[in-house]
């Protein structure tokens, strides 16, 4: 798989270095407020494809096929750009979803320039069944089990008035919190550092400390325990399992 990987890492790199370190951010904007009438998107698009041409070369293709791959790299970052910029607000998950499409193209160039991968040969890959289960923890400590939790937190009623405005956004950034902390809590689990686990949910808990010690709803303390203590304990029963079941494979 190393001839795969060597072509995608390539292209990856490209690509990561040209949109986030020498696009300007008057491009980004400009791109944001014209849309497809913005000189700036077809240029970037221009640039990403042509950048792609010395990875391309280095790595062997011939004068067509690098044509062919720019073609299809600008035409498809264009488009990938221009849906991200007709989206009125720049959240994160604009962003997930623009540099994902990216990866993708990317991926099946790389799947389709190279002959040492094949669809048999990932799923007869040995390691292929222990990914698809990493992946699918990850996928599980995220929203379906923000969406546990909340529905066990609406048990618990917070109360949050005008004169604590601050408490909507420590609630509001709850979710956004738990993601994270989930993903470090499975992550140091499945390699076996448990001690970091600990590290986690006690820096966690010294930084939220001081918001809800301003409180006065003890309310909103137990309701933030609460959902702390489900999000570190399903993450790491998450993380247990699957290397149980690493486990139970290897034997």
């Amino acid at each position: 798989m190393s001839d795969f990987l060597t072509v995608f890492i390539a292209f990856l790199l490209i690509h990561l270095i040209g949109d986030f370190y020498l696009q300007p951010g008057r491009w980004r904007a400009a791109k944001q407020k014209s849309t497809y009438r913005a000189p700036e998107l077809y240029l970037h698009a221009l640039l990403q494809g042509v950048a792609l041409s010395v990875p391309a070369l280095v790595l062997g293709m011939d004068w067509p096929s690098t044509a062919c791959l720019i073609a299809i790299v600008v035409l498809s970052h264009w488009a990938i750009d221009l849906w991200q910029a007709t989206r009125h607000e720049h959240q994160l998950t604009h962003i997930v979803v623009d540099q994902s499409l990216h990866v993708l193209v990317f991926a099946l160039l790389a799947f389709h320039m190279t002959t040492d991968i094949t669809i048999d040969t990932i799923l007869g890959y040995d390691k292929f069944s222990d990914g698809m289960l990493i992946a699918l923890a990850y996928v599980l400590i995220l929203k379906p089990t923000s969406v546990v939790i909340g529905s066990i937190l609406n048990k618990y009623s917070i109360t949050v008035t005008a004169n604590h405005p601050q408490m909507n956004g420590l609630v509001a950034g709850g979710e956004l919190i738990g993601y994270l902390e989930r993903i470090l809590i499975l992550t140091f689990t499945l390699v076996g550092s448990y001690a970091a686990v600990g590290f986690v949910f006690t820096a966690k808990s010294i930084f939220r400390f001081g918001e809800l010690n301003k409180s006065d709803s003890r309310s909103l303390t137990e309701y933030v325990l609460i959902g702390s203590l489900l999000s570190v304990v399903i993450a790491t029963l998450v993380g247990t399992l699957v290397s149980l079941g690493f486990d139970i494979k290897m034997k």
